[in-house]
């Protein structure tokens, strides 16, 4: 054998260990943070009502989720994702009686979605609460309630059911605390802000 074929095997064989070393390691990071990066996270910011006709509604879900907003002690998730707890726990809550998925073991919290949000159970508000005369996604029709005095039933539509949410929450938080900055309860404009206007162009 060559000396020059006996160093070209010395090369190629320290090369293989350097990349065996370092290089593995370093695709499977890659690897391992491209698939993080495609993981879904909670969103900053989630817009309501994008077709209301006094505006939008831009909803901080940092702020209510991650404890700037408070209602007597941290927001959690389920305060507004009901449907994401075991259905025993629904008992303290009527009239919730949906749980998502139906045989569901686990409450959602942010460290749930955080370590598998795969399979963290998220639905989304419409999922359930679709729009009026619109099929929604998980239920065969949108949720009714019946008012066991009158018997009257009342559509649970996506509009319905954000008022009453955000609407009994903000009312307590005003209610309870004097001189409060949240939106008032009765008060469209303070949640709802409609779109400026676009600048017209000149000339």
């Amino acid at each position: 054998m060559s000396k020059y074929l006996s160093r070209s095997l010395i090369l190629i064989t320290v090369l293989v260990h350097l990349f065996l070393l370092v290089g593995v390691p370093l695709l499977a990071q890659r690897s391992k943070t491209v698939a993080q990066a495609k993981l879904p996270k909670i969103p900053d910011v989630i817009v309501l009502a994008g077709k209301a006709k006094n505006g939008p509604v831009r909803f901080n879900h940092v702020k209510h989720n991650g404890g700037e907003y408070n209602a007597d002690g941290p927001i959690l998730c389920i305060q507004c994702h009901h449907t994401a707890q075991p259905a025993a726990s629904l008992t303290g809550i009527p009239p919730h009686r949906t749980v998502w998925p139906s045989e569901r073991t686990t409450t959602l919290t942010s460290e749930l979605f955080a370590a598998d949000p795969k399979n963290a159970g998220v639905a989304s508000c419409r999922d359930c609460h679709a729009r009026q005369g619109t099929k929604p996604k998980l239920l065969e029709f949108i949720p009714v309630i019946k008012d066991p005095e009158t018997e009257r039933e009342t559509l649970i539509d996506n509009q319905n059911a954000f008022h009453t949410a955000c609407d009994v929450c903000h009312f307590e938080i005003g209610f309870r605390t004097k001189g409060s900055k949240a939106p008032a309860a009765d008060n469209c404009a303070s949640c709802h802000k409609p779109a400026s206007p676009k600048p017209k162009r000149r000339g």
